[in-house]
């Protein structure tokens, strides 16, 4: 298994300064990582780092609690595609679906795709899988699932609970084969990190990458 390919390299700790950037771009490289998934502040820097080396750049929509309004998301959208995003990851708005205003959840989703399909980049919808019923989290694979989004992801890693087996396994039964799952929050060993792949993740956002590989051997 060829675990750096599954690996998104992330930062996103509100502290977060020039020089974590310029770390994390440098080790995507070395390690020849996935991505790296940054703030939206630092997109323009990572593009410009890692330019020509093959690993994409990724940056959070609506982070971390995903209830800002859709307008905003979509401008935060528009900005990290002009400033060179490959990837979006979008928080879903949670409030919504615990509200079971699935109209709203389906209007959000259908405003942002065309925005981003429309640049040909790869959208991740983050539905904070660990503070969500096994029933809200069926219900988003189905409606995410026939959207037409790249992945659904588990977790931000701020809630109280990031990835599990358990989650991925769950989302995994219920979306499409085409739609990728990514796992992200509290992956910090090569043994969960094998686990979630086994489970059906295609991605993995971690923030401790090089220690996972390490780890490998």
């Amino acid at each position: 298994m060829n675990l750096s390919s599954y690996i998104d390299h992330t930062v996103l700790k509100p502290t977060t300064v020039l020089a974590d950037i310029e770390k994390l771009c440098k080790e995507a490289v070395e390690y020849h990582f996935a991505a790296v998934c940054v703030p939206p502040l630092y997109v323009k820097t990572a593009r410009r780092l890692l330019e020509g080396t093959g690993v994409k750049v990724a940056t959070v929509i609506g982070f971390p609690f995903g209830y800002s309004a859709i307008e905003a998301k979509v401008a935060e959208t528009v900005l990290a595609i002009v400033d060179g995003a490959d990837e979006l990851d979008v928080v879903v708005n949670i409030s919504a679906i615990k509200n079971a205003d699935w109209q709203f959840v389906a209007d959000e989703i259908n405003t942002l795709l065309p925005v981003i399909r429309n640049s040909n980049k790869t959208v991740k919808i983050i539905i904070e899988s660990g503070v969500l019923t096994e029933d809200e989290i069926i219900k988003c694979c189905g409606l995410y699932g026939a959207s037409g989004v790249d992945f659904l992801k588990t977790s931000t890693g701020y809630a109280k609970e990031g990835a599990s087996v358990k989650a991925v396994q769950l989302m995994r039964k219920h979306l499409p084969l085409h739609v990728k799952i990514k796992a992200s929050g509290g992956i910090r060993t090569y043994a969960f990190a094998k686990e979630l792949i086994e489970a059906g993740a295609g991605r993995l956002g971690c923030s401790a990458g090089v220690e996972i590989i390490r780890q490998a051997g």
